[in-house]
């Protein structure tokens, strides 16, 4: 707000002032482009944490659909088994950990190879009806788990 009280008709976002409604936005300005901004801050992050982060998202996931949440006051984890949906998450995590782990390295890899295969058994555990050695989520990726 400039000192007399007055709006100036801008909505600011931190230091950024964002256009008013209908303003049109000069594409020659010197101000800050949020694009540009955003392509450099994911630009300093390393291919390795990229991957570790969506690595652990999958997992997040997949554990909450297998059954593994925990309770709260909304229920019990166990009330958002999705047996399909778990499938799928680990079978995408597993081809992302596998394909990843050459260029992670074995620091990161292991961790991810434990958090799948603790995925892996966790669902053939929630699982009514376990499926045969070899033909489980992901293991056409890693191999058998039991």
């Amino acid at each position: 707000m400039p000192q007399d009280g007055t709006s100036t008709g801008r909505a600011s976002l931190g230091a950024r002032a964002l256009p008013a409604a209908g303003e049109r936005i000069d594409p020659m300005s010197t101000s800050p482009d949020p694009t540009a901004e955003a392509t450099r801050d994911i630009a300093d992050v390393a291919a390795v944490e990229v991957i570790t982060t969506a690595a652990v998202h999958l997992m997040s996931a997949a554990a909450v659909k297998c059954g593994l949440a925990e309770d709260g006051p909304d229920g019990k984890g166990a009330d958002y088994l999705d047996l399909d949906e778990a499938r799928k998450l680990i079978t995408a995590l597993a081809a992302l950990v596998t394909a990843a782990a050459p260029d992670i390295g074995n620091q990161h890899a292991r961790s991810l190879r434990d958090g799948l295969r603790s995925l892996q058994l966790a669902f053939r555990e929630a699982s009514p009806f376990p499926d045969a050695p070899g033909e489980g989520p992901g293991e056409k990726f890693t191999g058998s788990v039991v």
